[in-house]
């Protein structure tokens, strides 16, 4: 890896996008009651999160935790009245973007007055086949009439791409493979494609190769990366990332989620985990740590299980010494 470029500065300010109640909750076995999604998102913008994924319009066949999101949605626009509610109420400047697979999700998340939709697709065929029962070329033929649009209703989509370094079923995947995918997503009108280590297999030197293969195709700005931390590897990725411009990152309150179609895929890197680091080093962030590890024991409590976040642990020992 001694042809890689030096490292840049790091940046001074990034954008965290908080993916909790959605690619964390997706997965829970036990339904998470309404009320309890739309306080933890309403307690995310009090935090300080300008970018707060709230659901997804997915079959509830797929994913039965997200049937409510419309019920979500509709939560945390009512009117002033809820704990809470005097700061949030769709604060202005703040996005609560949802995913969909397709043209009939992008209509049901159209009926709930979205203002920003995600598209995903994976960069290994074998992931796609298993993750949504398509190939990666018929996933992007889904994709077309859904950024079509929501161009035409002036709703911004972000692009995901899952499996960047590593697939359950192929192993090792190609940075080219990433890149040429991230290319037509930003082509179909993606603002932002975030780059999904979706089994947490990625290490620094990987990760930022890929990324590096990427830039070459979509502006440094406009990618964003969103790592689990199966073998304790996101903060030193996203450190990595960081020293190669990119400045966006998605992170889970309290380490949250994981992923059905990869076994032993831990959660995301926690949020507490990212902002204690970057506090350390100065960065702006804008969201306050000790609200978020507040919301972290929040929906923890309610899904009767301890933080995965090692920061998280380390506020709540100092809280019970």
């Amino acid at each position: 890896e001694g042809g890689e470029e030096a490292a840049m500065a790091l940046p001074k300010r990034v954008r965290l996008v908080e993916v909790g109640p959605r690619d964390g909750l997706q997965n829970e076995a036990k339904p998470v009651p309404v009320e309890v999604k739309v306080e933890l998102i309403d307690r995310l913008t009090d935090a300080g999160h300008l970018a707060i994924e709230a659901g997804s319009f997915v079959s509830p066949k797929w994913v039965p935790q997200m049937a409510d999101s419309a019920a979500v949605l509709a939560g945390i626009r009512r009117a002033p009245g809820v704990r809470y509610a005097a700061l949030t109420r769709r604060k202005p400047g703040v996005s609560y973007p949802v995913l969909v697979p397709n043209k009939q999700g992008f209509n049901a998340a159209l009926e709930a007055k979205v203002e920003e939709i995600a598209v995903f697709a994976a960069a290994s065929e074998s992931f796609s086949r298993r993750n949504i029962n398509c190939s990666i070329a018929e996933s992007l033929e889904r994709f077309a009439p859904v950024t079509e649009a929501a161009r035409h209703h002036g709703i911004r989509v972000r692009g995901y791409i899952s499996t960047v370094v590593g697939c359950p079923y192929e192993g090792e995947v190609a940075p080219a493979a990433v890149a040429d995918l991230a290319a037509k997503l930003l082509a179909m009108g993606c603002y932002e494609i975030s780059l999904g280590d979706t089994i947490g297999v990625g290490t620094p030197g990987k990760c930022v190769t890929m990324v590096e293969e990427v830039a070459k195709v979509v502006p440094r700005e406009r990618i964003a990366v969103h790592f689990h931390d199966t073998y304790g590897q996101a903060l030193a990725n996203i450190l990595a990332c960081m020293e190669r411009g990119i400045t966006v990152m998605d992170t889970a309150v309290a380490g949250l989620g994981g992923c059905p179609y990869a076994k032993g895929a831990s959660g995301n890197v926690g949020t507490e985990d990212v902002i204690y680091m970057l506090n350390g080093l100065g960065i702006e962030h804008g969201v306050d740590l000790e609200l978020v590890a507040q919301t972290g024991r929040f929906i923890t409590a309610a899904l009767g299980r301890q933080p995965a976040s090692k920061v998280a642990q380390a506020l709540a020992a100092k809280l019970a010494a």
